[in-house]
């Protein structure tokens, strides 16, 4: 190895821990099919090469094909000096390495080249469409490879909505972000058939963090590599939260994954752990009160709705919701569209409509709002359960939302609510009291629907659950 050569390969090198370096020897030796001793890495396992053919025999369950192609041509793009990589079929240990540095530890200047020839093996500026597929690719694979590893938490591939509608709605809202030199955002077919050359790219790459997690996640779990060392950031460790009260109960998420990572990464940070399912119409009924029942007072929440068009939106309240006649929450709270298009709504600072809830009352309005104002609200759920309308002409003043629904005045289709983050202290754990027995508000309204508080069945079906749910 000449100096240069040398010099370059162990900067690379240094970046890794001593753990990480004999992570990634391991992987390079079982991939080059030799099984000597890391000692002898700096001479000998350079000389040893890594194909295609193992490198798809290694990943061939947990990675679909497309993308170790498309990491096989990262690797072989990168250049040595004194060496024309291209023209090698084969990766010397040298690319392995330097391949993991960049897109593991590099920054965006570090990972354009490669990404570049993940997208095109030709390199040059690319097409929209190219990046799209890349998109597409990345997204597919990193939920097939955390499904494969049974890294979900929880959630699966059977108890969420599918996800191959959700991964080009991902891969659409993260593409809406591709900007060119002049500053405008090509849509559609204008931005699948617009050139985009490798400054605009990096730049993307630079400003949507999930290109860098999503490979991140990709080349641990798919190459099964450094993927239980503790350098893992927060961004991957909560990528998926861990699902709680869904195990057993027959329950099909209105979420599909990439929604789940993607409103998930939107949450305050505290609150990405974890999601604990709080109601769902098909559980709990089609009840404005055991509505109430379940999520007053239960923390930060979710709520999302299909509408009878298959529309699905929601939001995020920052706060407990509370049955009273005033706006609550602050400016974390969110509205979001899951399906036909991916998107999340955040505050303007026009208002502080964020969130409402109100019961039984005759001179307020009675349902759950964000957003908005009374009678035109971004997302309005009537008490009088199964109606409900987004009102947006042109964007919620409060969000910034479009319309979320199908038609302005929708009917209810199916709703669930999920408690984000650790539940508060309120909110009543095993030997501590229960909301219902320190919140009258609650109580009177199981009442309402009908129910005493010694026969509510589902008081907190949730608790007995906390330790199953993320054995996929």
């Amino acid at each position: 190895m000449g100096n240069a050569e040398s010099n370059a390969y162990q900067n690379h090198l240094s970046r890794f821990l001593p753990e990480e370096q004999s992570d990634i020897d391991g992987l390079f030796d079982t991939l080059s099919g030799s099984s000597g001793s890391s000692g002898a890495k700096n001479s000998k396992a350079a000389k040893k090469t890594v194909t295609l053919a193992a490198l798809q025999a290694h990943t061939r369950e947990p990675l679909p094909g497309a993308m170790t192609a498309r990491l096989y041509n990262g690797m072989k793009s990168i250049d040595l000096p004194g060496k024309s990589a291209g023209l090698s079929k084969q990766i010397a240990k040298e690319q392995f390495v330097i391949f993991m540095s960049n897109l593991l530890k590099g920054n965006a200047d570090e990972k354009i080249s490669i990404i570049m020839r993940m997208i095109a093996k030709t390199g040059g500026a690319l097409k929209g469409k190219q990046i799209q597929e890349f998109t597409e690719d990345l997204i597919t694979s990193v939920v097939h490879v955390l499904s494969y590893r049974k890294e979900l938490k929880g959630w699966s591939l059977e108890n969420t909505r599918d996800s191959s509608s959700g991964v080009k709605a991902l891969a659409s809202e993260l593409l809406s972000e591709l900007k060119l030199p002049d500053g405008t955002k090509p849509v559609g077919s204008q931005l699948l058939e617009t050139s985009f050359d490798q400054s605009v790219i990096e730049d993307w790459v630079y400003r949507v963090p999930q290109i860098s997690v999503f490979l991140s996640v990709v080349i641990r779990q798919g190459l099964h590599v450094l993927h239980s060392l503790p350098d893992q950031t927060n961004d991957i460790l909560n990528l998926v939260p861990h699902c709680k009260g869904i195990k057993g109960r027959g329950v099909v998420s209105l979420f599909d994954i990439p929604a789940i990572i993607y409103i998930n990464s939107h949450l305050p940070a505290e609150m990405q752990h974890k999601w604990q399912l709080l109601f769902s119409s098909r559980l709990h009924g089609e009840s404005f009160s055991q509505l109430c029942a379940h999520i007053v007072n239960k923390g930060p929440c979710i709520v999302i709705i299909r509408d009878l068009d298959g529309f699905i939106f929601g939001g995020f309240a920052s706060h407990s919701w509370e049955v009273k006649p005033q706006f609550q929450g602050d400016n974390r709270c969110f509205l979001f569209s899951v399906s036909p298009t991916l998107a999340v709504y955040t505050y303007t600072g026009y208002n502080d409509h964020y969130m409402y809830l109100n019961h039984g009352q005759q001179t307020m309005p009675n349902g759950l709002g964000m957003g908005g104002q009374h009678g035109y609200f971004g997302l309005w759920i009537d008490s009088d359960y199964g109606k409900g309308h987004s009102k947006a002409k042109p964007r919620c003043t409060t969000y910034n939302s479009p319309q979320l629904s199908a038609k302005e005045d929708f009917t209810l289709d199916a709703m669930e609510v999920w408690a984000v983050g650790d539940a508060p202290e309120s909110a009543g754990k095993k030997g501590k009291k229960s909301i219902l027995d320190v919140d009258p508000q609650a109580q009177a309204l199981l009442e309402m629907a009908g129910k005493s508080r010694q026969s509510e069945g589902l008081r907190e079906p949730m608790e007995e659950e906390e330790g199953d749910d993320d054995e996929n």
